[in-house]
């Protein structure tokens, strides 16, 4: 497939600046001699009008009469011209714009005018546009600096992609004196069209790039920026640090982006779910960038420490503790091996004390030793600059130690002037270092964290259950009839009728409507029984003290309905009291109150809590976060994060809480939320378990209509796995073929597909020789977003297990309705129909997906593939810049 169409921003052959001059502080004179400056080897132009020169090079007034080929645009002119530039960029040829100027939506209504003018332009003339109010793109490698600050980056593997410009220059002049380099430096401005997904996008697949950085202030479309955020979470670490958690921290963010900023707590459940590691602020940033760019993982969570100084050992593993990481015991070897290395009063645990008088040999010892144990993933080594201490000479044993072990080692060495040699032998030899201990061990927790969170990221669950499926439609009708009746808050009964759709238990309830009613709702559920006031205005019924527990007798109930409804009268006498539900009364014994709610974001949708429930849930805050679809790890995850999880297990008398019956449950409400973008929020409350079973015992739902246009699964940020395209096809020799999405658990399968296909098959698939797929490429293929690719594999069964015979795919390309396709289908099965099937399956989604046009590249020489294109009457023209390859497209 094509490379990514932001390319050009990156990687342009010609540049052209819009608004060059040799002004003093002009923005445009600035990214001319930045670009001139850079070694950038391709063609530099300035253009302006008012110039015949500037900077000693040739000025034309306009791309017209500039008569170059260029590809990348550079505007910094005043805002209301950059939309009759991107006309004349779409005229010739450009097709990426990096808009510096500011004056557009950050200036209010005038300025948000202009803004959709430029997006407008853009989209017209299929010009892609970085900005605006943007400090530009690096690319050291390429020797491009298209920006207009002072800093210039070293060539590096660290990405950082930035909605401020600040943020970017205080970076990188941080980094130039700790030897950091970069792949690439992005600043988003205002992100009126390239957004982090887009830069993500080209940045997961970027060879250059190993980690990335991101600087989020908000988030204008979810979806992109997961889908994005997950396709390079899958292949790099990716580090992000989020802005606007606090109310005036949002409203700053507002304002200088323009973007959605959202909830603090559920941007931090998101990034768990996208698997990146999120940060707090910009020092861990840095810190993370030095572990992260020193290219090594931590493969589990323990670590040692080796010190020369006490206080400072205990101090690290003071903050170890408390972010999550483990102070491993060391084998007997590596025991006895310190026995010999260290004095008798050694420290004889962890972490080593090498005491204060420790020369560098005793020092770098103990750091090998301790590095090579199979118990330790990462290592801490700290030196507090004592009189007898030589810090450059015990760091030369420390980098030597590095650079001979695959796990992570990073050095604390404490102090100023005494240290500064060392810190800069450190960065020249790519060691993280850090001056206090604890920041060191936060950045070894930031490894740790980013091994959890691929955990999460790797999860792809299925939107229904497979046993006891749900009645969607069922429950839908119900949500149609609240609506008509121009209410957006169920009843209890209509509330819990919805979860019975879902095969989620809950306690039956009857409405009242007076106390003989009421009596006989008591009799038929049999006693004890519970009653609880039933009105479409009370948000809680604890406001009105409206719930009676454990009801015994005939006359209680008489009594406590009048009760109930008269109490209710009195406290709110807006409220509509529609009477009282009477249910039968669940048992208490070895009891936990749970709570299960969904809430909708504006930004990411619909969001899942689960934590202890009850009358005091809001005073405790006690609950995890997570972002649907869950599947039975996502749910485990979730249980844990939160402080009830402990109350769980057997204590006292009390058994075990039955935590599958619970997990189900969550399992269910997935589906709900999922089924049913209708529902803005859901609370079950209390949510009662005990060793048997978890039952509902009280629901509130608010709905609304959902907009006209949405597509299948748009309300959410994560598209769930399609199942409803699962198709059984007999082929003509009565084999069945199962035609399905891909799935991540399919990659071993896809290696073994490709593997089998003849060095021909390969050579016209990828259009170069290869003998497999790389790992890379491998996540790439089988961990897709449903939302804008799709991969449907042909697979048959064979001596009981599923074999791929097939697959075809497409790759929407952002900001517009085309998608690029390939297909390939196992030699020893061709002939059969299984490649035709598949591409009508493939067409036939995008279709549903809204795309308008499918195109590919066959290579002239696949004359079966375009036999096939032929026959579903896609139209076939010759590459004009290669004739050994045949373009192909259909409008769909």
């Amino acid at each position: 497939m094509r490379l990514s169409d932001v390319d050009p921003l990156l990687v342009p052959t010609a540049v052209a600046v819009f608004g060059a001059s040799d002004r003093d502080g002009s923005v445009g004179g600035m990214v001319f001699r930045n670009l001139l400056n850079s070694g950038f080897k391709g063609g530099c132009y300035a253009i302006n009008p008012k110039y015949q020169q500037v900077a000693d090079q040739p000025c034309a007034p306009s791309l017209a009469a500039l008569d170059k080929h260029v590809d990348l645009a550079l505007i910094a002119t005043p805002a209301a011209q950059v939309a009759g530039i991107l006309d004349q960029c779409g005229e010739y040829g450009v097709r990426a714009a990096v808009v510096h100027s500011a004056g557009f939506a950050e200036q209010g209504e005038r300025g948000t005018l202009l803004q959709e003018k430029l997006v407008a332009a853009a989209r017209r003339n299929r010009v892609r546009v970085l900005g605006p109010n943007c400090l530009g793109v690096m690319r050291p490698s390429h020797g491009l600096n298209a920006t207009f600050g002072n800093e210039q980056a070293l060539p590096g593997h660290v990405a950082l992609v930035s909605q401020s410009g600040a943020v970017c220059t205080a970076m990188l002049d941080w980094s130039g004196p700790r030897h950091i380099g970069f792949s690439a430096v992005v600043s988003l401005g205002a992100a009126a069209d390239v957004d982090f997904g887009d830069v993500l996008d080209y940045l997961a697949l970027d060879a250059q790039t190993h980690s990335i950085l991101l600087y989020v202030e908000g988030i204008r479309d979810a979806r992109r920026f997961m889908s994005g955020l997950r396709a390079a979470a899958r292949l790099k670490p990716v580090i992000v640090v989020k802005s606007g958690r606090h109310p005036a921290g949002s409203r700053a963010a507002k304002s200088h982006t323009g973007a959605w900023v959202g909830s603090a707590e559920i941007f931090s459940a998101v990034m768990e779910r996208g698997g990146a590691v999120q940060v707090e602020t910009l020092d861990q940033l840095f810190a993370a960038a030095q572990i992260f760019g020193a290219g090594k993982r931590l493969d589990g969570q323990r670590i040692a420490i080796v010190t020369n100084g006490g206080g400072p050992g205990v101090l690290a593993a003071d903050r170890a503790v408390e972010v999550g990481l483990t102070l491993t015991g060391f084998t007997d070897a590596t025991r006895a091996e310190l026995e010999n290395i260290l004095p008798t009063h050694w420290s004889h645990g962890n972490p080593v004390d090498v005491i204060g008088d420790a020369p560098a040999a005793r020092y770098g010892a103990a750091v090998r030793a301790c590095i090579a144990d199979a118990q330790v993933d990462g290592l801490l080594a700290i030196l507090a600059p004592l009189a007898s201490v030589e810090p450059g000479a015990v760091a030369e044993e420390v980098i030597a130690a590095a650079h001979d072990t695959n796990k992570p080692l990073v050095a604390c060495w404490m102090g100023a002037a005494r240290v500064a040699d060392a810190h800069t032998q450190f960065s020249l030899h790519g060691v993280p270092q850090y001056s206090l201990p604890e920041m060191a061990i936060e950045a070894l927790s930031f490894l740790g964290r980013q091994q959890r969170n691929q955990k999460l990221l790797m999860q792809s669950p299925g939107p229904l259950s497979h046993q006891a499926m749900p009645d969607v439609e069922g429950a839908r009708l119900i949500i149609e009839g609240v609506m008509a009746a121009g209410r957006k808050t169920l009843g209890t009964i209509e509330a819990k009728a919805i979860l019975s759709a879902f095969r989620i238990p809950t306690t039956q309830a009857i409405l009242a409507r007076s106390p003989h009613e009421a009596l006989m709702a008591a009799e038929a559920l049999s006693f004890p029984v519970a009653m609880k006031i039933h009105s479409p205005d009370l948000r809680y019924k604890s406001d009105v003290d409206g719930v009676r527990l454990n009801i015994t007798d005939a006359q209680t109930v008489l009594r406590t309905f009048n009760e109930l409804t008269e109490r209710a009268v009195m406290m709110r006498p807006e409220a509509r009291i529609e009477g009282v539900t009477v249910e039968h009364m669940v048992s208490t014994r070895a009891a936990r109150e749970l709570m299960v709610g969904v809430l909708r974001d504006p930004i990411f949708g619909p969001i899942i809590s689960f934590g202890a429930g009850g009358t005091g849930m809001e005073v405790l805050g006690d609950r995890a976060l997570g972002l649907p679809p869950l599947n039975a790890f996502i749910i485990q995850t979730m249980i844990e994060h939160t402080r009830v999880a402990r109350l769980m297990g057997a204590f006292g008398n009390v058994p075990p809480m039955n935590r599958e019956a619970l997990a189900q449950i969550l399992q269910r409400v997935s589906e709900l939320v999922c089924e049913l973008p209708e529902i803005i929020t859901l609370e079950i409350n209390p949510l009662i378990g005990n060793d048997v079973d978890v039952i509902a015992v009280d629901a509130r739902i608010e709905v609304n209509y959902r907009p006209p246009q949405m597509p299948v699964y748009g309300h959410m940020a994560i598209y769930p796995y399609p199942q409803h395209l699962i198709e059984l096809v007999p082929l003509p020799d009565g084999t069945e073929l199962t035609i399905r999405p891909i799935r991540p658990e399919d990659a071993e399968m896809e290696q073994e597909f490709v593997r089998g296909l003849s060095e021909q098959t390969k050579y016209f698939r990828f259009m170069q020789a290869i003998k497999e797929l790389t790992p890379e490429m491998l996540v790439r293929f089988t961990q897709i977003d449903y939302d804008r690719e799709m991969a449907l594999i042909g697979v048959v069964n064979e001596n009981g297990r599923e074999v791929e015979v097939g697959v075809s795919r497409y790759m929407s390309r952002p900001g517009g309705d085309t998608c690029e396709f390939a297909i390939v289908v196992s030699d020893h099965w061709r002939n059969r129909g299984i490649g035709a099937r598949l591409m009508r399956s493939l067409m036939n989604n995008a279709r549903l997906r809204g795309l308008r046009m499918m195109e590919g590249e066959v290579l002239t020489a696949n004359t079966r593939m375009l036999s096939l294109m032929k026959s579903l009457g896609f139209r076939i023209e010759t590459d004009r810049l290669d004739p050994g390859i045949k373009l192909v497209s259909k409008v769909l």
